[in-house]
């Protein structure tokens, strides 16, 4: 799995509206609206391939109407599983 955190920057009045629409598009597993640095909202996007993140990046998340810019870091390494194993474990018996 590779995750990629996209800092977003937002018009100031459609932040709200543009979370919404971010959290449901396909390959963004979380939206934070956040405060501080010049950055509205932050997203997760987790995808399989790295192919993938350029389609949810620049075909996806860019296209939606108040995005104003994004800047995206790779995530090389995960050092806590502990919020992974819990989301992806949902719906499974043990």
């Amino acid at each position: 799995m590779i995750t990629a955190i996209v800092l977003i920057d937002a018009s100031t009045d459609s932040i709200g509206e543009v979370a919404t629409t971010l959290a449901d598009l396909d390959g963004v597993s979380e939206v934070y609206s956040v405060a501080g640095g010049g950055t509205d909202l932050i997203a997760l996007v987790r995808v399989r391939e790295f192919d993938d993140v350029a389609d949810v990046i620049a075909g996806r998340i860019n296209k939606v109407p108040g995005v104003l810019d994004t800047r995206t870091h790779i995530a090389f390494r995960a050092y806590s599983q502990h919020d992974l194993e819990s989301a992806f474990s949902i719906g499974l018996e043990e």
